[in-house]
């Protein structure tokens, strides 16, 4: 970093607030936060861009996100790509303007653009990508990351997100623009009507499976943008308006209610779970900012992921889907188990939507659904070839009101796939850092010396390295695997205790919760957590 690169920066930003940012922490001499600002640029990979919304190659800003506009636009230039980009936004911090910068970057390269018309859920542009034969979607979301974040995920052709070697090339394609002044703009694209969204609301709508539409629901958006669209799918699938809670119903990129816009996070649905008690809901629904993700709340407590995971697989295999079945690595084990009991075709891949949409590659049959534990669910890969929120909820209150008519629960239908398949108790621990290089000194330790038991249980290890940053611990009955997120500085345990149930439900749930406290304990030990 020197101080002719900053100021040649400057010159070359479109955003007098920026400009005026990095001006100030020069005229104030902050070389520690210079330094940080341009410590490199943020590298565009399988996720896009994420980051701290701020001025510098190390932020999300207008620059930035021009730079790569350019870089999509020229990489879908050089494949002669056919079709038009069509762009999405959420509420956050600078969403609008890195929308219609990118639109105009776009246009101005020659490529047909269409802009969605407001901030909407990342599923709709995921579905506008496929129903407008675009060349490729942008959706600009940081989803359920920080308050300062905001970010920037690219769609191809197929409605998927971007895997190598897209990501490589666009990354490629950025760094070869010289001048983000120097990019030519055009205000010559369309910003498109509601019909987009009408278009998206009629085929989720269509798909849970028929039966009693009476169920109670409570509702938040966590200060994202799923509301609106949240009701009228409910309204459109034949369900009473959910009740919501009306503190996080507004888009607002502060999340002024909640320590962290993240629904599996401590304290992150306190409000929907006194709303759920004032109502007398039957369940109660979360989504995260960008309505990608949905977790749900029965008998006073959160599913978790693989819960909502399998309850999903089990109802949509019940109505006769066919087709492939898939979740992740670090997801439970227990689609498998159903998978196999029912004789259709599983696949397990590598964490992230991206690779999930891609199992078939494995099974050669389309995809049915997926899901991992993250709250992320695909179950109309037909609609939406990515996690969707939206369609997601709509299918658990589905079930969960065929299951209300029988004078059953969410959380009896669990009980029962628990006899049939056996317990699958799933846990997670994560170290959340500010320096990342303390997670590669982790997986770098971990890997040189592994764990010879854990929980009283001698222990294979299965390290995923080159293809994934993973080490996968196995023994009888139970499985941990480690990895750093992808979207957080954070480094992840992901636990698994397996128990038949040869007794009751009840007995193999308490033995599996025992089993899982030491294995907590045991791999908080190896990973240098505080006991």
């Amino acid at each position: 970093m020197t101080e002719a690169a900053i100021r040649a920066w400057i010159a070359d930003d479109p955003d007098p607030a920026t400009r005026e940012e990095l001006q100030a922490l020069l005229d104030a001499g902050n070389e520690a936060e210079l330094r940080d600002r341009f410590s490199g640029p943020l590298t565009f990979g399988t996720a896009g861009l994420r980051g701290v919304v701020r001025a510098g190659p190390n932020g999300m800003n207008r620059a930035v996100v021009r730079r790569a506009a350019a870089g999509l636009a020229g990489y879908l230039v050089s494949i002669r790509a056919d079709g038009p980009v069509v762009i999405g936004y959420d509420a956050r911090r600078g969403s609008t303007d890195f929308a219609c910068d990118s639109a105009a970057v776009i246009a101005g390269a020659g490529l047909p653009t269409l802009l969605l018309p407001a901030p909407l859920p990342t599923p709709v542009l995921a579905f506008a990508v496929r129903h407008l034969r675009a060349a490729a979607g942008v959706m600009v979301t940081a989803s359920h990351n920080p308050p300062q974040d905001n970010g920037y995920k690219v769609y191809l052709a197929d409605g998927a997100q971007i895997v190598s070697p897209a990501d490589v090339l666009i990354q490629r394609s950025i760094a070869a623009v010289r001048s983000v002044l120097a990019l030519p703009l055009s205000e010559d694209y369309i910003v498109l009507g509601e019909e987009v969204l009408d278009a998206y609301l009629a085929a989720v709508c269509a798909v849970p499976p028929p039966g009693s539409r009476e169920l109670t629901v409570a509702y938040t958006a966590l200060h994202g943008v799923g509301a609106e669209v949240m009701r009228r799918a409910f309204v459109g699938a034949g369900f009473t308006e959910p009740h919501g809670v009306i503190e996080q119903a507004a888009p607002d990129p502060a999340f002024p209610t909640v320590p962290f816009p993240n629904p599996e996070e401590p304290g992150a649905v306190d409000l929907l779970l006194a709303l759920a008690a004032e109502c007398g809901a039957d369940i109660a629904i979360a989504n995260d900012p960008d309505a990608d993700r949905c977790a749900v709340i029965c008998g006073g407590r959160m599913l978790s992921g693989d819960e909502v995971g399998v309850l999903l697989a089990d109802a949509l295999l019940t109505a006769g889907r066919t087709g492939t079945f898939a979740t992740t690595i670090v997801s439970s084990s227990m689609l498998r188990s159903i998978c196999t009991a029912a004789g259709v075709p599983y696949a397990e891949t590598l964490t992230g939507f991206k690779w999930i949409v891609r199992a078939p590659e494995q099974t050669g049959v389309p995809l049915a659904f997926g899901y991992e534990e993250a709250l992320g669910y695909a179950v109309a890969p037909d609609v939406v070839l990515d996690k969707d929120g939206i369609s997601a909820a709509l299918v658990v209150a589905a079930v969960a009101a065929r299951l209300r008519a029988d004078g059953k629960t969410l959380l009896d239908r669990l009980d029962d796939l628990a006899a049939e398949h056996g317990v699958h108790h799933t846990d997670q621990l994560s170290i959340r850092v500010q320096d990342l290089s303390v997670i590669g000194a982790a997986m770098s330790a971990l890997r040189a010396s592994p764990p010879n038991e854990l929980s009283g249980r001698a222990v294979a290890l299965e390290d995923l390295a080159p293809d994934a940053d993973v080490v996968r611990l196995t023994a009888d009955g139970l499985r941990v695997v480690v990895r750093p997120s992808g979207t957080e500085p954070k480094l992840k345990a992901y636990l698994e205790v397996v128990v038949p149930v040869t007794g009751s439900v009840a007995a193999a749930r308490s033995e599996a919760a025992a089993r899982m406290s030491q294995l907590r304990a045991d791999v908080g030990k190896t990973l240098g957590l505080p006991s």
